[in-house]
């Protein structure tokens, strides 16, 4: 038998995951950019919200109608602390600078692809879902063994849950116009490096794909 990541969905067997894809880092009134001014927020950032809006999250939007028509779980996590202050989060983000609150309007998902029902929300103080959630537990309890995973950053908390959704024996398909970081150089340099982990397509290849 030949082993390989190119192995198409099995609806009954995947799920859709969305990283990030939040009011704090992906709305321009976001947490994240609340200390830049229209000026700086444009000449820093123009070019992420850009690209957000007219290409990324469309595509965002299209493949989470596929996923629900499709029968596929579609998933979302987000950064948001299990505290108002924010002590339970990391290390890391506590030297970054980010606190999202528990229950704020930051940690919620973009009003574009909000959750549906009883879809599954998992906040997360750490950059990858896999260290600071159970995703790994409810995953295997919904029967997913292959994980689409698109979102924000790119070269950041995207590619830490390939990485650990990976080593964990999940198999993952990366949407690559679905994932977006604050550079095109940024987001290609990802794309090159977590190539080895993950299988990637473009939206139109993936909903060509569930038919």
């Amino acid at each position: 038998m030949t082993l390989t990541r190119d192995i198409p969905l099995d609806p009954s067997v995947s799920a859709l995951l969305f990283v990030d894809v939040q009011n704090f880092s992906c709305s321009r009134k976001g947490g994240e950019f609340a200390h830049l001014s229209e000026q700086e927020l444009e000449e820093k950032c123009g070019w992420f919200f850009e690209k957000a809006e007219t290409e990324i999250v469309p595509n965002m939007q299209a493949l989470q109608a596929k996923c629900r028509e499709k029968g596929i779980e579609v998933m979302y996590t987000t950064i948001e602390s299990l505290t108002f202050d924010g002590r339970d989060r990391s290390l890391d983000y506590k030297i970054t600078g980010f606190n999202v609150p528990k229950g704020s309007w930051d940690g919620k998902v973009i009003d574009e692809i909000a959750p549906q029902g009883d879809e599954i929300v998992l906040p997360k103080s750490s950059s990858s879902v896999f260290v600071s959630t159970h995703i790994d537990y409810i995953l295997r309890n919904l029967g997913v063994k292959q994980l689409v995973i698109c979102g924000m950053l790119t070269d950041q908390c995207v590619e830490s849950a390939i990485r650990d959704a990976c080593d964990l024996g999940y198999l993952v398909t990366e949407v690559t116009d679905a994932c977006l970081t604050l550079t095109q150089e940024r987001h290609d340099n990802s794309l090159k490096a977590i190539k080895g982990y993950c299988r990637q397509i473009t939206t139109a290849q993936l909903l060509e794909e569930l038919g």
